[in-house]
């Protein structure tokens, strides 16, 4: 029995690490131009939630370092697509909002990503995508709680 897990283990690695891999790749190279795989992670969160941020609490999010975190977080702030602004109650602390630029080249970049990854779905049919994403979700959600 134990083989057969470790097997399936081995498999089911192998298979997340190359689909990420490649996924990664199309997305890369259809995001506009200057924007990274991190900068849309950002931005997108951001928006999805809908609420500001502490660097610190993104970088906990990212699984990131503080100072990953924090370059990203520059690069966008320069670009105009984030806000960041002190606590005002506490000096040491940042807060990060999305801007309306930023919300509109997170909007550009999921232009570009939904047709490439729609083709996916497309080749492999919708009501196997949506019967697969939540086992994808439970595996997400088992992962993020093992450290």
């Amino acid at each position: 029995m134990t083989d057969r897990i470790d097997d399936i283990a081995v498999a089911l690695f192998g298979e997340l690490f190359m689909a990420d891999q490649l996924a990664r790749t199309r997305i890369s190279k259809v995001l506009p131009k200057g924007m990274e795989l991190s900068h849309f992670g950002v931005l997108n969160h951001l928006a999805r939630i809908g609420e500001e941020r502490t660097p610190a609490q993104l970088a906990k999010s990212f699984r990131v370092t503080r100072g990953a975190m924090t370059n990203t977080l520059a690069k966008l702030e320069w670009a105009g697509h984030v806000h960041i602004r002190p606590d005002w109650d506490d000096a040491r602390r940042k807060f990060v909002a999305i801007s309306p630029a930023g919300r509109q080249a997170r909007d550009a970049a999921l232009s570009a990503i939904v047709p490439a990854v729609g083709d996916v779905v497309r080749a492999l049919g919708p009501e196997k995508i949506r019967a697969v994403l939540p086992v994808l979700r439970e595996m997400r959600t088992r992962f993020e709680h093992v450290e």
